[in-house]
């Protein structure tokens, strides 16, 4: 089901778009078991910025990669592990961390985990998320 105000694919529609979080995760709950234990959902997608809904269950973990563009990740429940340029970051819900482009990173979920990330490029940057 399409987001108000974006299509199938999160490309929001209009200048505005509002999401319900706790209504976003419980839907995908309801969609378990996810491949690889992980489901993500693009709810924001325009050519400066993305931002896509990540549950992860125990154990689950994205792989070392990197964006093209800064980046955040804000823990909405659960808890998981940040690990970049040799240091490991653990965050709970509430917490907020922030990265340049291009740095590589993993993210491995501690407990069973949603957050958003959120990534921005200038307008006329190429997009490109990619594993290393």
């Amino acid at each position: 089901m399409p987001i108000p105000g974006s299509d199938e694919d999160g490309n929001v529609a209009g200048d505005f778009a509002q999401f319900d979080l706790i209504r976003e995760i419980a839907d995908s709950e309801r969609r378990k078991p996810w491949p690889s234990g992980i489901h993500a959902r693009t709810l924001t997608k325009k050519p400066d910025l993305r931002v896509v809904l990540i549950c992860m269950e125990t154990a689950a973990r994205l792989k070392e990669h990197h964006v093209d563009g800064t980046s955040s990740v804000q823990v909405l429940q659960g808890h998981i592990r940040y690990s970049t340029r040799g240091q490991a970051y653990d965050l709970q819900a509430g917490s907020l961390i922030t990265l340049s482009a291009s740095v590589e990173h993993e993210v491995e979920s501690l407990d069973e985990s949603a957050f958003l990330l959120t990534i921005s490029w200038p307008g006329n940057q190429h997009r490109r998320v990619s594993a290393a």
